[in-house]
């Protein structure tokens, strides 16, 4: 396939424009899809009560920042008078319009999972939230003794009058609009009231024991009003609440300082231009024509709410002490080999550094199933106080608040190892964060690079330089997410820690860029973004092709977050068409339109959304039976591949291969959390039947994870050999270098000696199906992964 046109398969195919928009789907509506496929975990009644809320309130939490960044990026394009279309064939004018028509069902059915089914199931389950005037007139009295005592002072009535201008209202913020009349005018004024973000949104009035009830701060403000506007008429209270553009945006070519003009962005954002209006569905006419001119929006950005208008703070319900209502507790597991005496109940003090036993063998780490704590911080806790250790470097995207990441690189530096730090500022709502921990670095002596022009650094990688008694070595760890302890609870994400020297060395090359003035274009290992990343994924979908049209079969499985670079689509198009067998799994955008015959008959993508929010991006290239496996910071999207400093790492280890290809076969074995997409852009959840057992991704890892624990003769990180995988996607399992006597085979000697233990399922995903000695059965693609399952279960 090397030297192929864009656009163009073969001869035979010359007349497929794949640049043509029939072939793409549209980046923020894909977006959206995913925010539905969220919105249905707050609907499904088989999420526990407690985890259906937790996906409500995200719903909201994702959707605000989708009008943030997406549609206010759109809205500055129109303003612009850009016309240009995207490769789907859309203006952004299009796209505005055809985005906030989506979203609007959206926010109607997320009213009515709230109204119609939580609420109620909640209340069932002892836990009441009223409303005001269903109250008792003594529950009322103490909460008006309440609101006047710790509510009142901390209000501030904005009115708009002649002698006062029309307030500013903050982003996000839930307000008030009141229309008051006092006896000396006869013209109603309009006085808005911020409902407080540093009070409880959830006001308790009676908790006992697993019984609680609540009424909503904004209900107990509203029906208190008069305490606030004494000696006026309240002719109306509406709430309302808007959302401002996110994408506030400076050169940073002409920005004397990056820090400075950070700072700058951060405080425009607070001015910056509308792009949604919530508004309860009675507010009257006049309260809402005076918001539509004064913050001079398109009444196609406003959305009439019935119900509550912001579900984030319905996290607060989340955090009840109700096991009874939420999914069985979890808790990340140390890793099998990096196990402490004290956490594996010993007493003997003696145990290995981290750096000899990664010098033992590489070790894959899997997030939330294994402990942070444990894991990658103790790789940074340890570099700052072995005294071995010359120097410790990092690239630092997002971290916590009350971040040990940072504190071990502040240790390390007081320990008098070189320490260099990248932080990138321009993290998106992280940038308040990490303009914190730049001015702490830099006051402790650290050196700190902040940012590169034109380019974000989005590596997740650390690199530690040991002097040992053979000399000096480097031990790095690459991952998918980032070095933050509270993420790394609730998003799946992996990590590779290594002492491989080419490894280490194209991480030297890229910790030099931070500081100096280039990027090397030569990595022995590692593919980097923007300079050898886009090139090589290219080299390897091209070689799948090439091994499919020479009849060797051919086989691409990638799991990443977004698949948006039309070259990368384009490409995968081309292997369809040779006959390469590609599963993709993106958790949210996708403008791939698989199944289009001729097209992409043979791609497959796979969204799953459960418990955690997957994050890591893995890939997987057959190559004729010497499979290659990577895993990185980088999703196959522009961005990413062009525009951000990127880091992603091969895994070469077979016993970490065979971890990861138990991650992939399981994920897309899944018949609870696993959605499959329709060439629409549409989903559909895949369903056990009634004879299937249920097969949770999340569920089962964090089994293997806890088997893995026990099992000492193992050493891996998921015990992957315990329990059979009750499917299958046919990945070439990772041979024993030593090991070549495998037989090749195309399958059909092997299906025959077989005959009763092998049948064609009634599925439009599988063409064959294996019967296992327990009675499981174990789904297929092609006959050659039949045939080799086969003959691991019966010779």
């Amino acid at each position: 396939m090397n030297g192929t046109e864009p656009g163009r398969i073969n001869e035979t195919d010359v007349s497929i424009d794949l640049s043509s928009p029939e072939y793409y789907l549209n980046r923020e509506l894909s977006e959206l899809e995913f925010q539905g496929r969220v919105l249905h975990e707050a609907a499904d009644d088989r999420n526990p009560l407690l985890e259906r809320i937790r996906f409500l309130a995200y719903f909201t939490k994702n959707t605000d920042e989708f009008f943030m960044k997406r549609v206010g990026g759109l809205k500055e394009q129109i303003e612009a008078n850009v016309t240009d279309r995207t490769v789907d064939g859309r203006t952004p004018a299009e796209q505005w319009r055809e985005v906030l028509e989506k979203a609007r069902p959206m926010f109607e059915r997320q009213t009515d999972v709230w109204q119609d089914e939580l609420k109620p199931a909640l209340a069932e389950a002892g836990i009441r939230v009223l409303d005001y005037e269903d109250l008792s007139a003594e529950k009322q009295a103490d909460l008006r003794a309440y609101f006047r005592e710790s509510i009142l002072p901390t209000l501030t009535p904005l009115s708009f009058d002649p002698a006062h201008p029309f307030p500013f209202i903050s982003n996000l913020s839930l307000s008030l609009g009141i229309l008051t009349r006092s006896e000396a005018s006869g013209e109603p004024t309009f006085t808005r009231v911020k409902i407080p973000r540093n009070q409880p949104r959830f006001v308790e009035i009676h908790h006992d024991g697993n019984d609680y009830a609540y009424v909503l701060l904004e209900d107990v403000i509203e029906a208190n009003l008069e305490l606030l506007l004494p000696n006026l008429d309240i002719l109306d209270v509406s709430k309302f609440r808007l959302t401002r553009n996110a994408e506030v945006r400076r050169s940073e070519e002409v920005a004397e300082d990056l820090i400075d003009m950070i700072e700058e962005v951060i405080e425009q954002r607070r001015f910056a231009k509308v792009v949604r209006l919530e508004v309860a569905e009675d507010m009257p006419d006049r309260s809402l024509e005076l918001l539509l001119e004064q913050l001079d929006i398109d009444e196609r950005e406003v959305y009439h709410r019935s119900g509550p208008i912001d579900f984030e703070d319905f996290f607060e319900l989340v955090d009840l002490d109700r096991p009874d209502l939420k999914p069985p507790a979890w808790a990340p597991r140390p890793h099998p080999r990096l196990e402490t005496p004290r956490s594996r109940n010993k007493t003997s003090e003696a145990h290995p550094t981290i750096f000899e036993e990664i010098k033992r063998g590489d070790i894959l780490v899997h997030h939330p199933y294994h402990s942070f704590e444990n894991t990658v911080q103790r790789f940074l806790e340890e570099a700052a106080t072995d005294p071995q250790v010359l120097a410790v470097k990092t690239a630092i995207y997002r971290t916590a608040s009350d971040s040990k990441v940072i504190q071990s690189l502040i240790d390390a530096a007081d320990n008098g190892k070189q320490v260099a730090v990248m932080v990138e500022l321009k993290a998106r709502f992280d940038e308040q964060n990490n303009l914190q921990w730049v001015r702490r670095l830099e006051e402790e002596g650290i050196h700190v690079a902040y940012g590169t022009i034109g380019l974000k650094t989005h590596t997740k990688a650390a690199l530690v330089v040991r002097q040992e008694n053979d000399g000096v070595r480097l031990y790095s760890h690459v991952g998918t997410g980032n070095y933050h302890s509270g993420t790394s609870k609730g998003y799946v994400d992996l990590g590779i820690l290594t002492s491989d020297r080419d490894i280490g060395q194209d991480l030297v090359k890229v910790f030099n860029f931070f500081t100096g003035p280039s990027l090397d274009e030569e990595f022995r290992k590692l593919l980097i973004a923007p300079e050898t990343m886009r090139e090589k994924v290219t080299d390897f979908i091209r070689r799948e092709a090439e091994h499919a049209d020479a009849g060797r079969g051919g086989r691409i499985v990638a799991k990443v977050n977004g698949l948006e670079d039309p070259d990368l689509v384009a490409e995968l198009y081309r292997a369809s068409m040779a006959g390469v067998d590609i599963d993709l799994i993106v958790r949210d955008i996708c403008r791939l339109r698989p199944g289009l015959e001729p097209v992409s008959e043979n791609i497959t993508v796979h969204s799953v959304v459960g418990r955690f929010l997957e994050h890591s991006r893995l890939f997987y290239f057959e190559n004729d039976g010497d499979p290659e496996w990577y895993l990185g910071s980088a999703d196959w999207m522009t961005r990413n591949l062009d525009h951000r400093v990127e880091a992603v790492a091969p895994v070469e280890d077979p016993n970490i291969r065979e971890q990861l290809r138990f991650i992939l076969e399981t994920m897309l074995a899944d018949n609870r959390r696993r959605w499959v997409m329709r060439a629409d852009g549409t989903y559909e959840q895949v369903r056990p039947s009634d004879d299937e057992p249920v097969r949770d991704t999340q569920s089962i890892l964090m089994e293997q994870t806890r088997r893995a624990g026990r099992a000492d003769r193992e050493r891996r990180g998921i015990a992957v050999n315990d329990q059979p995988i009750e499917g299958s996607l046919d990945i070439e399992p990772s041979a024993d270098p030593e090991d070549s006597d495998t037989p090749e085979t195309n399958g059909r000697d092997v299906l025959e000696a077989h005959p009763d233990r092998w049948y064609t399922p009634d599925s439009d995903q599988y063409a064959y199906a294996v019967r296992t000695p327990d009675g499981d059965r174990r789904y297929f693609k092609t006959r050659e992964g039949a045939a080799r399952m086969l003959e691991q279960l019966y010779g």
